[in-house]
């Protein structure tokens, strides 16, 4: 079984292709993959799984970083030009877009594996040296792209939906496929876990398209080092007035962030680990003759541990609160995205390695379970729900040749990870459930 999956990869890799391009050259960002997932659910219906998506499988209330209104009604619109079909663009819409096939074959496990379905906030690279740009599939949407393999996740993801209708009398349990959206900036996790989608699962793992190192490994087994983070939005709001005529009847929102910036980036390391701490914008401001009414930071907090992000998360709010109190501002702080530590489980992992040194001997595996991820991934929501009532989980690497850094403009990964990353996750759902 294990070559008749391996035979099939290789026969729909043409196809994998195609649908990555079609989604590369339509990236959508996080909450507005409206399009994505409306084809992500026809092609699932196409092969007979059942579909959930949007509420079936969200809590509304638990999303984070919704972009405004107006954004995700005009994502609305385009979508339907750009044929999304009717039946699940209602269903999708405003952000509702995560979906999921379902098989079942009688007794057995519950299965679950994650893509990820987001583009970043970049203009892409329109120069001839971009393989996407020189072959026409590069983004239509100008400040949307798809720069860290999210398009290579949900075209494998719809290959292995593929492969396992192909095989679905040899499979006996549950499979549930989940397109997940928002995971840039740790948002769109949290929504799927809270809603109790996951709580039958017995085994969920994922990968990740990740830059191929110079012993080339086609797959690292788990990770490790990663991030637990909070990401906020932090708004100071004080009392415009004149600069120079009546400045004491003004309360200055900007000196409130200035003094809140100084201090986030004083707080003390912890001995038990690896800290972070980042204020990435600042908005502030009308005019040099106003006292500033209003300040917004863009704030991130990272430990290695989700204790050490905790720690992190406690100190800034503080600073926050504190710097208001210090001008008399009012401060209102919006939680934008989070994510635990990566704890993968060592017994499921070395299942996957005798699996793949059983049948799978060409893949090259690094002798070393875990690599580290050195960033976040709110898959952690995922994980730590199906461990807490006993299941297993990973997060593997999936590991290519790729041109530029992720998150960058001119990013592109070796296509032929496109033939490997279906094999390589359909294999692993048939062992589980055979």
């Amino acid at each position: 079984m294990y070559q008749k999956i391996k035979a099939l990869s290789k026969d729909y890799y043409n196809e994998t292709v195609t649908i990555r391009r079609n989604l590369h050259h339509y990236a959508e960002r996080g909450w507005l993959e409206t399009r994505t997932a409306c084809l992500i659910a026809t092609q699932l219906e196409k092969l007979g799984y059942e579909v959930l998506c949007g509420e079936d499988i969200m809590v509304k209330e638990a999303r984070m970083g919704l972009p405004p209104e107006t954004i995700l009604h005009l994502n609305y619109r385009r979508a339907q030009k750009e044929g999304a079909n009717p039946k699940y663009l209602e269903k999708v819409k405003n952000g509702m877009t995560a979906v999921s096939g379902i098989y079942k074959n009688g007794k057995g496990p519950t299965v679950a594996v994650r893509f990820d379905i987001d583009a970043l906030s970049l203009i892409e690279e329109a120069s001839h040296d971009h393989y996407p740009f020189k072959e026409g599939f590069s983004s239509c949407h100008i400040g949307a792209m798809h720069a860290c393999g999210h398009d290579g996740h949900t075209a494998i993801g719809l290959t292995v939906a593929k492969i396992l209708m192909d095989i679905k009398e040899h499979i006996h349990g549950t499979v549930k496929l989940i397109f997940q959206p928002a995971e840039e900036g740790v948002m769109g996790a949290k929504c799927i876990a809270e809603s109790g989608f996951l709580d039958d699962v017995d085994y969920i793992f994922a990968a990740h398209i990740m830059p191929q190192e110079s012993q080339n490994y086609d797959l690292y087994l788990g990770m490790n080092e990663s991030f637990a983070t909070t990401k906020l939005n932090v708004t100071y709001h004080g009392v415009s007035t004149h600069a120079a005529e009546s400045p004491q009847f003004g309360k200055n929102a900007l000196l409130s962030a200035a003094n809140c910036i100084i201090n986030l980036h004083s707080i003390p390391r912890n001995s038990d680990g690896q800290t972070r701490v980042n204020v990435g914008t600042v908005h502030a401001g009308t005019g040099r003759n106003v006292v500033p009414e209003t300040a917004k930071l863009e704030i991130e907090v990272r430990g290695l541990t989700s204790e050490l992000n905790r720690y992190m998360e406690i100190y800034a709010r503080d600073i926050i609160q504190a710097s208001a109190l210090m001008h008399d501002t009012v401060v209102e702080i919006e939680e934008m995205g989070k994510a635990y530590a990566l704890e993968c489980n060592s017994s499921f992992m070395k299942e996957i390695r005798n699996m793949c040194d059983d049948y799978l001997p060409d893949l090259k595996l690094s002798q070393k379970d875990l690599s580290p991820l050195g960033g976040s991934d709110d898959f952690s929501y995922m994980m730590t729900r199906v461990q807490a009532h006993g299941g297993k989980a990973t997060y593997m690497k999936l590991l290519t040749p790729v041109i530029a850094s992720p998150h960058n403009s001119a990013f592109d990964f070796n296509e032929k990870v496109l033939e490997k990353g279906p094999r390589i996750l359909s294999s692993l759902v048939y062992h589980l459930l055979k």
